[in-house]
């Protein structure tokens, strides 16, 4: 049964059955059994189909009923890889606003009816994790197909997720994006992000009307393997259209009714837009996941890449503490930067890492992360900063900096210079990165207006401010090398296991 109590007084209800759907035409011919066991829900109460795959839960004038995917299981997705495992009720639609939303629904179905059909799913899978694309305009959506998109075709990830912010204050654009990523050729769930807000809502139920015509509820969850994902809408907007970090009392509830149904062998990962050690009421939902031994959460929107492990400090009262991954985005600093031959920028991120994605392996309720920058090799994990040529009584006083993207304060950075025994571990040294603040120099944006008019920049946008890194780290070389060229090596190890290489040349003079 649901975990809910509720009134039968005057309250419309809403009903329907999942089903195993053979021949995948989304209608329940004969011969196609109900499926049980299954949770649907409206994204508050959770209800659990019995033997007759029927389900029951109340109705509003604006809500969406969903079914949350079981394991072994699909549901259909359209031409664009959306999945679709929605019914949107507005029986008068979505409100005016400057982009159009859900087309008004009507009277409520007699059933609404879900089918699945079982597809083979293995506890070891992968998942591509995009960050903010962002796109402004046709010209960035291309931005992000010949970055990123073109060399995920072939990927042996089993399904995509972006992380909000998918456009830049356009959700007309979610069309040309969609058909992009589809290229790919797997499922694509998506999040809710600040800037895929419409414009001119006066209430924050009203916020994402554009985003449920395209992608359905903007909170909803589904399974994979061993692994439990929910996506939650976590940017919260005021009459103004200013917004804040925080969950809703539905969505709390949501999480909490669907996660009584699911063994704590899983794994559950939570997958939103705004980093969670961001939100206002974090703490209620650290509560309803504390007592589960494997959890994640992962978020984009800050234009850096970290790893966080929240403790009692940030509200988490666990065993262990809780680990929030900040994607990279795949926008890197919004689309900022010198142009290369294809005419794509540079899109250094705000810590000084490249723009790029990841690429997260499952394997039953473990996990590890790799990061892959955009159109460079997989084994470019790190930027060396050390000065071409160095004066030999200047060696003690010299200082190696490295920027492993994706490092964290639980990496081991190592390094050894040729012909030298032994590695010098590294110090953990969060600041801004020297290459990003050095390029913050001479964004036109930062200096003197022209005749009263910002001057052009041939950094395109204007540059965020660099930000803090939290993947460098310091050291030094020995002091007794001689003249001539030598060559550094930097090794890294993450908290997954995985080793990076980096080599720089270098000459003592």
């Amino acid at each position: 049964m649901g975990l809910f109590a509720y009134s039968v007084q005057a309250q419309e209800m809403a009903t329907g059955i999942v089903f195993r759907d053979l021949n995948k035409n989304g209608i329940q011919d004969k011969g196609e059994s109900p499926l049980p066991g299954v949770c649907v829900s409206n994204g508050q109460e959770v209800f659990k189909t019995g033997k007759d795959g029927k389900w029951s839960l109340p109705g509003s004038q604006d809500v969406g009923y969903f079914v949350i995917k079981p394991a072994a299981y699909m549901t259909p997705v359209t031409k664009d890889q959306i999945p679709q495992h929605y019914y949107m009720h507005k029986p008068k639609g979505s409100p005016a606003l400057e982009v159009s939303g859900v087309s008004a629904t009507g009277p409520m179905p007699k059933s609404i009816n879900f089918g699945l059909w079982e597809q083979k799913e293995d506890k070891k899978f992968k998942a591509l994790i995009f960050g903010d694309t962002q796109a402004r305009g046709l010209t960035e959506v291309n931005y992000v197909t010949h970055d990123v998109v073109e060399e995920c075709i072939g990927t042996d990830a089993v399904l995509g997720i972006s992380l909000g912010d998918i456009v830049a204050d356009d959700p007309n654009l979610f069309k040309e994006i969609n058909e992009s990523i589809s290229k790919i050729g797997i499922p694509w769930y998506n999040i809710f992000g600040n800037h895929d807000y419409n414009r001119g809502a006066t209430d924050d139920r009203f916020s994402d009307e554009t985003y449920e015509r395209f992608y359905g509820p903007s909170t909803y969850a589904f399974e994979y393997g061993q692994v439990v994902f929910i996506s939650l809408k976590d940017v919260y907007f005021d009459a103004t259209g200013k917004y804040k970090s925080h969950f809703t009392e539905q969505q709390l509830g949501f999480v909490k009714n669907y996660l009584a149904h699911v063994p704590q062998e899983k794994l559950v990962v939570l997958v939103m837009h705004a980093p969670i050690v961001y939100c206002d009421n974090r703490k209620e939902m650290f509560d309803i996941l504390k007592d589960r031994p494997h959890t994640l959460s992962v978020a984009g929107h800050t234009h850096t890449m970290s790893h966080v492990f929240a403790d009692e400090k940030m509200g988490w009262y666990g065993k262990t503490p809780h680990h929030h991954f900040i994607n990279a985005t795949v926008c890197g600093s919004w689309w900022c930067g010198i142009k290369d031959e294809s005419g794509i920028p540079h899109a250094t991120m705000n810590d000084g890492g490249p723009n790029g994605y990841s690429e997260i392996s499952f394997d039953g309720n473990t996990y590890s992360i790799q990061f892959k920058a955009a159109r460079r090799p997989a084994d470019y994990q790190m930027n060396i900063y050390l000065p071409d040529d160095i004066n030999q009584a200047d060696l003690d006083t010299t200082t190696v900096l490295v920027n492993v993207f994706a490092g964290s304060s639980k990496s081991k950075i190592t390094l050894n210079v040729e012909h030298h025994e032994g590695w010098t571990t590294l110090e953990f040294s969060p600041m801004r990165d020297p290459g990003v603040a050095a390029m913050a120099k001479y964004n036109p944006f930062l200096q003197s207006m022209v005749n009263g008019t910002k001057m052009d920049t041939v950094f395109g946008w204007e540059m965020d401010n660099p930000s803090i890194s939290r993947h460098i780290w310091k050291g030094k070389l020995p002091s007794n090398l001689p003249q001539g060229t030598h060559r550094l090596t930097i090794k890294s190890t993450d908290m997954f296991g995985q080793v990076a290489i980096g080599h720089r040349i270098f000459r003592v003079r």
